[in-house]
């Protein structure tokens, strides 16, 4: 590089130098870069640009922008944290109210994206009690002191029973011939019991629907067979004792699928005069017996009153609807 150039910078250099030092020395406040500074917009909480001093010194003007007083932070006031606190209490006795009116799980809360732990330990329990109610086995007790004799459908254990509801909705070959050897035939009312999906429902709630309903039925003088029980039945079964016995009235009090809520339901389906191949319309139910449903011993006197009505109109499910129309 020419050295004349390289000298020529360097002293403009050293004499640029030396008047910055000038300046800083006579007054600091007096120094300003060489560059102007303009707020064209204010942005958030600040003001437009507000000139700090109008005279310009050398070649830069400043100018102050000047920033609101920073917002109140958020708080609410004692008459707000009432309200919310009336709002919050009127919610949460709108939610009891809810909660009293059904077993289902309504309003339980939640930990995160989780179930509490109560509530999800209640459902686990609820659903143990479901599987040993599907499982379970009922007690002979029970049927000795009813003095019920018992038979079997065609199912031979329960994992059968689950994978072929056909095969309970029959009588086994035995189960048929001591039907028809033991029972009353042609009885006005034919009544049977079965486990069906809930052997909980058996063992609670048996005995008090069938002693109000035999009760209900000879208060009405109305005839009744050969009570007995069927091991693994479902509900269509009625149909081939309608066939065997001849009743004018069959009804079978049978264990309903368990939920999470009860596990120990019972219904009752009644048909008038059922025969194989009687339409599901034919029936009539009365189902949730349970002492958190209907009570058993008001479910049995409710069914003698249904099955006077039932031989009154001499039919059950739509065709009574109609003629009672």
């Amino acid at each position: 590089m020419n050295e004349q150039l390289i000298e020529m910078i360097t002293k403009m250099v050293v004499e640029k130098l030396g008047a910055t030092e000038e300046k800083t020395d006579d007054s600091q406040n007096d120094y300003q870069m060489p560059v102007k500074l303009f707020q064209k917009t204010s942005t958030g909480n600040r003001k437009p640009e507000e000139k700090l001093d109008t005279t310009p010194i050398g070649e830069v003007k400043f100018f102050k922008t000047t920033i609101d007083k920073p917002h109140r932070p958020f708080t609410k006031s004692r008459g707000e944290d009432k309200e919310v606190s009336k709002i919050n209490k009127n919610k949460e006795e709108s939610l009891e109210k809810l909660r009293e009116r059904t077993p289902a799980r309504i309003a339980v809360g939640r930990a995160g994206s989780r179930p509490k732990t109560k509530t999800w330990l209640q459902f686990r329990f609820d659903h143990a009690a479901a599987v040993d109610s599907v499982y379970g086995e009922v007690s002979q007790e029970i049927l000795e002191r009813l003095n019920f004799f018992q038979v079997c459908s065609k199912v031979e254990d329960k994992e059968e029973y689950i994978r072929r509801p056909d095969l309970g909705r029959r009588l086994s070959d035995e189960s048929k011939k001591r039907v028809r050897d033991t029972c009353r035939h042609s009885p006005t009312v034919q009544i049977v019991a079965s486990n069906g999906l809930s052997a909980k429902a058996i063992e609670e709630n048996l005995e008090d629907v069938y002693l109000s309903l035999e009760q209900s039925l000879k208060n009405l003088s109305i005839d009744i067979g050969t009570t007995f029980y069927v091991d693994k039945g479902r509900v269509a079964l009625m149909d081939e004792i309608g066939e065997l016995l001849q009743p004018k009235v069959v009804i079978i009090l049978i264990g309903e699928r368990p939920g999470l809520v009860s596990a120990e339901s019972l219904s009752a389906y009644i048909c008038y005069k059922p025969r194989i191949g009687t339409i599901e319309a034919e029936r009539m139910v009365v189902s949730n017996i349970h002492k958190g449903g209907h009570p058993a011993v008001e479910a049995g006197a409710y069914l003698g009153t249904l099955i006077q009505k039932i031989l009154k109109y001499e039919a059950s499910g739509v065709s009574l609807v109609e003629k009672e129309g």
